[in-house]
Order: C-alpha cells, then sequence, then structure tokens
C-alpha cells in the first residue's frame, strides 16, 4: 500500500460474536464464537463497501437576545455499520432473521437433503458484539479494528431478484450502549489502531 499510510482504501470485514465474547487482540485472528459476515467476507460485499455512522442530535440554545447559539446540548447518538452482501446462504440469512434456528435434514432414498428457517422474528431482538476489521493510517499491514460489545440488526432487508444482477441482502447494526463500560466514552465500545509491530 506504501505512504502515505493515512489514506485508507480498503474494506472492512465485519464478525459478529454473542454479547460478551472477548474481542481479540489486534493482529490476532477472530476464533471461537466470532461468526464472519458473508460466507467469503469481503468477497460478498458489494461494492458500496461498509458505512460507518457517528450520527448525533444536537439541540442549540438561542436566547432571546441573540440571533446565534451560545450553547448546545447532544440529546441523541448513535453508531451504525451498513453493507450490503451478495450471499444468499441461510448462514448468511439468519442474521436478518433474528437469528433463528437453522435446520438442516439429510438427504434420504428418494428425498433431497434441505435447510430451512423460519420466517417469523416476534417481538424480541437479538443482540450481538460485532468485530470491524480493516487497515489501520499508521503503516502497511497493520490492522484496525472497532469494537462494539451490543448491537442489533436494525434494517428491514429486502432482497431483490432478478436477472443477470446478484441478489443482495443490507444488514444494518446499530449499536447499544455497553452498561458495563468502564467509562461514558466506551458505551458504545471503542477503535483500536494497530501504530507498531509486535517485538
Amino acid at each position: 500500500m506504501g505512504q502515505p499510510f493515512e489514506i485508507v482504501g480498503q474494506p472492512l470485514s465485519l464478525w459478529l460474536a454473542p454479547v460478551g465474547t472477548t474481542f481479540p487482540l489486534i493482529g490476532a485472528a477472530p476464533s471461537g464464537s466470532w461468526a464472519l459476515i458473508g460466507t467469503s467476507g469481503t468477497r460478498n460485499q458489494d461494492e458500496g463497501g461498509v458505512t460507518t455512522t457517528h450520527s448525533q442530535t444536537i439541540q442549540k440554545v438561542r436566547p432571546g437576545g441573540t440571533t446565534g447559539a451560545v450553547k448546545a446540548f447532544r440529546n441523541e447518538e448513535d453508531l451504525s455499520f451498513k453493507l450490503t452482501i451478495w450471499d444468499l446462504t441461510l448462514e448468511q440469512l439468519k442474521v436478518a432473521l433474528n437469528a433463528n434456528t437453522l435446520t438442516t435434514t439429510a438427504a434420504g432414498v428418494g428425498t433431497a437433503g434441505f435447510k430451512s428457517i423460519g420466517l417469523s422474528r416476534g417481538v424480541d431482538v437479538t443482540e450481538y458484539a460485532l468485530l470491524a476489521r480493516g487497515s489501520s493510517p499508521y503503516g502497511d499491514g497493520m490492522t484496525a479494528q472497532y469494537q462494539v460489545p451490543r448491537c442489533f440488526m436494525s434494517n428491514s432487508p429486502a432482497i431483490v431478484h432478478r436477472k443477470g444482477v446478484p441478489a443482495g441482502v443490507e444488514l444494518m447494526f446499530d449499536a447499544l450502549e455497553d452498561l458495563s463500560a468502564a467509562s461514558a466514552d466506551l458505551r458504545f465500545g471503542k477503535l483500536v489502531f494497530q501504530h507498531a509491530v509486535a517485538l
């Protein structure tokens, strides 16, 4: 990639795991409960990549004797990750279907094997821990990662099946506050950039 390192032009890879799963150390491969979004990761994403949005609602205070704002309050803030995957395997679609149970039925004599999943999501919303990995702006081959302790799949995917165009599944994950965060600035998790190689 080469200098200038701070200009990054690589997609993010996303993993999900149960809430409470330990995040891998920077540079270490995700393992155990971490499940990659897209069977082949970034090779299953459309060219739109991953959009990370740090949104907020600000209330500006304007006293009666001024025309300009003299103070501001943050009323709301959100952190979200959005991507579209070209992957219709049920192992991936289950994320859009509230992590419903995937059932596999083996083939038998005269009967085809099949996989199935329920389409209703019910009232309870499945939560995940989310790991998003990409390139660090501090050097070639270095890793950057978002570590979000709690999130949920928040959008309503519409899958379009048409001739000659990959059917995409848009997924959006909204962060929830980590109720056990060590400080207020860690309630949505943290962003970690590798800046040096291991000794």
